[in-house]
């Protein structure tokens, strides 16, 4: 099971513009991408809370929502060797899901022209389950409609809220830098981490009995 942003996809590009239409709005300076990436993954309304402003936020997440329609599909690209990764697994028998804090009418447009769909049997979001990670609802569900259960599972993220996540739904985490989280805060959790996803159909086995 998948994390979405910073483990299938670098969407970064137009959550920083989206954030950014937000702040222009309310007469606050552009912020580096940069410094938006390592603050996502909490849900947005998280997100602009911290970054325009709690009296504002409300209004903020409308005018985020408004410009990442206009620019999250051309903006949004899968990361390297994620195809091949996921068709390595497909063929060794795994069944594969995405459990996201981003919404999933934003995910699956996401995950489709990718080409990463065809390989997920379940798409969860916190609009489909109504709770954010690192609440465990929508990991839960993704186990429900795989029908497996969480001794077959582990969970793949790229930040600590994804450790917590899984571990709040009682199963084991495997880490992937280069999301919002850095690679000290990372390692700080002693939990597997992969420089690249590429590397995880080794480390889980192909070809499973």
């Amino acid at each position: 099971m998948f994390d979405l942003d910073g483990t299938l996809v670098d969407s970064y590009r137009a959550i920083a513009a989206s954030v950014n239409h937000a702040r222009r709005h309310f007469e606050l300076a552009p912020l580096d991408p940069e410094v938006i990436r390592a603050r996502v993954g909490r849900g947005l309304e998280a997100l602009l809370t911290e970054l325009v402003g709690e009296p504002h936020v409300e209004q903020a997440v409308g005018l985020f929502r408004q410009r990442y329609a206009e620019v999250y599909e051309g903006q949004t690209v899968e990361l390297p060797g994620v195809v091949e990764t996921l068709r390595r697994l497909q063929r060794s028998g795994y069944c594969m899901a995405v459990a996201s804090n981003k919404p999933s009418r934003f995910t699956t447009p996401i995950l489709d022209p990718t080409g990463i769909l065809p390989f997920i049997a379940s798409v969860q979001g916190p609009d489909l389950v109504a709770s954010h990670k690192p609440e465990p609802t929508m990991i839960l569900r993704c186990l429900e409609q795989m029908n497996v259960t969480r001794s077959e599972t582990v969970y793949v993220g790229d930040m600590l809220l994804d450790v917590e996540s899984a571990a709040r739904a009682g199963l084991p985490v495997i880490l992937v830098s280069g999301g919002s989280s850095g690679q000290d805060e990372l390692r700080s959790t002693g939990q597997v981490l992969l420089n690249s996803l590429s590397a995880l159909p080794a480390l889980l086995g192909d070809g499973r009995s």
